[in-house]
């Protein structure tokens, strides 16, 4: 089965494929899933209500001293592809490489002084230095759950081993061109026994929805994942050749206003921003109502949604205008990430806010230039999705939110300790609390306009089948985290 992804994210890897090496590592669970597995899975629930994190390697977790402190247990007798065992020392080493990796999906936990234990052969003891409820939900969208094996580390180093990484998932690695082309054979060691069901598993890069799509039609590939052009994507749902799954939404899209430097260290200027942005009017103008529009950090399709925030900023053009005119003017830089719908979402906000006459630059970045342009802190206001599944986890609220984050415009110490109490309560109706009054903290102080939630769908060809490619699984970051060893092919 040959699966495409688009270059200006999934489809780029450009430094490899090691868990703690690879700095585009959100963007490529896909493969990270299919070499690696995962200690932890997020899997829809059987009665389609939503979904729920579930061990996989790992056999089971406890939260221990009032989630002071997490015990993972391994299931016995999983081995790397090498031949090598997945114990508690390899799990160890590699959760210390993930927490200081350059990724930007490696975990925030709070770890304390030597806080990563290998307790036993089977059970890793992570120790924190304040309660973090939220551990185990944000393994599935960090480098942490991908467990490479140190042996192969070792013996091939880091050169070679992030081009041909040897895990324990349900694949192994054949070949792998930076950024073009992995090609995956399957495991004959993988410890679910019978699967997976692909003999091989290839990911190709492609420049986009529409030749992704075409290739399809052509019989070139049998998956795309990330569709977002709205008008392949009715075409797709019309074409009886295909399979559309259109993912339940978490992320939504968010203004990021840089708080740390001039236009935006002045309300004034965030303020204006809020109310000449009408995102109401960009979901139905621009996608037929497709993607619902939030007022927070969460969507439909993650933990903690509510759909408006009390004394939310609304779209008020003349208030922006007579805002603008305060400050004597305002200049913005805005940039996003490279697709479909950031770029018409940006264009659109272009318009609108030169209409509450405000001047706007835009500027289209590929992935690892606008890491490189956040770790800078030179940019003045950015187009991203904010949020996950878990709001605690991967790329969620602190990770555009938090003072400590590099791809944040906030700091602010009372938003943090919101942030730290909602992720640290065991309480699901407490933390629900405590991210409401996040959320308002973030609209009362004008920090970043949320939009639409949006969420990518997956394209397949009629004979493909597997949870999260043809079936809903909330996204973990952009993307939903597609079970490889489950999918398979009918026979032609």
């Amino acid at each position: 089965m040959t699966v495409l992804e688009d270059v200006s994210f999934a489809g780029g890897w450009p430094t490899g494929l090691d868990p703690a090496t690879n700095t585009t590592g959100g963007a490529n669970i896909s493969q990270m899933m299919a070499i690696y597995g995962g200690l932890f899975l997020l899997h829809a629930n059987d009665d389609g209500t939503g979904a729920e994190v579930v061990p996989n390697q790992a056999e089971s977790y406890e939260l221990l001293n009032g989630g002071n402190e997490v015990r993972i247990t391994l299931r016995d007798g999983i081995r790397f592809s090498d031949g090598t065992p997945l114990d508690a020392e390899a799990v160890a080493f590699n959760l210390r490489r993930a927490v200081t990796s350059p990724c930007t999906c490696r975990p925030t936990w709070p770890l304390a002084e030597n806080g990563i234990i290998a307790e036993s052969p089977r059970t890793v003891l992570l120790r924190f230095t304040r309660p973090y409820a939220a551990v185990i939900n944000s393994f599935p969208a960090s480098n942490a759950n991908w467990i490479a094996s140190p042996t192969a580390l070792q013996n091939l180093g880091g050169e070679q081993f992030r081009i041909k990484p040897v895990g324990a998932g349900p694949f192994t690695v054949e070949s792998n061109k930076l950024s073009s082309e992995l090609v995956l054979n399957r495991n004959p060691g993988y410890f679910k026994q019978g699967l997976p069901y692909l003999d091989r598993l290839t990911f190709k890069s492609i420049g986009g929805d529409q030749p992704a799509y075409q290739a399809l039609l052509a019989g070139q590939a049998q998956a795309y994942e990330g569709l977002n052009t709205t008008p392949l994507l009715e075409q797709a749902k019309s074409n009886n050749r295909l399979v559309v799954a259109v993912q339940p939404p978490t992320s939504p899209y968010v203004v990021q206003l840089n708080t740390k430097a001039g236009p935006f260290n002045d309300q004034r200027a965030r303020e204006a921003i809020y109310h000449a942005t009408d995102f109401k009017a960009i979901s139905q103008g621009l996608f037929r109502g497709e993607y619902p529009v939030s007022e927070t950090f969460t969507g439909v399709g993650g933990l903690f949604h509510h759909d408006t925030v009390d004394g939310y900023p609304a779209y008020d053009p003349a208030r922006a205008r007579q805002l603008v005119n305060e400050l004597g003017g305002l200049t913005v830089e805005l940039g996003t990430l490279g697709n479909y719908v950031a770029e018409q979402v940006m264009t659109a906000l272009q318009t609108q806010w030169q209409q509450a006459g405000i001047n706007v630059k835009v500027t289209k970045y590929e992935l690892s230039t606008l890491v490189q342009q956040f770790q800078s802190g030179k940019w003045q206001s950015m187009l991203q999705t904010a949020g996950a599944w878990d709001p605690a986890s991967g790329v969620g609220v602190s990770f555009r939110f938090s003072s400590t984050s590099p791809f944040s415009g906030v700091n602010d110490p009372r938003l943090d300790e919101l942030l730290n109490a909602a992720a640290a309560t065991i309480d699901p109706a407490q933390r629900d609390a405590l991210y409401l009054q996040a959320s308002k903290h973030i609209s009362d102080n004008a920090y970043a306009p949320f939009g639409l939630a949006f969420a990518a769908a997956n394209i397949s060809t009629t004979d493909v089948h597997g949870p999260g490619l043809t079936t809903k699984i909330p996204p973990i970051v952009v993307n939903s985290g597609i079970l490889w060893d489950e999918v398979w092919r009918a026979q032609q």
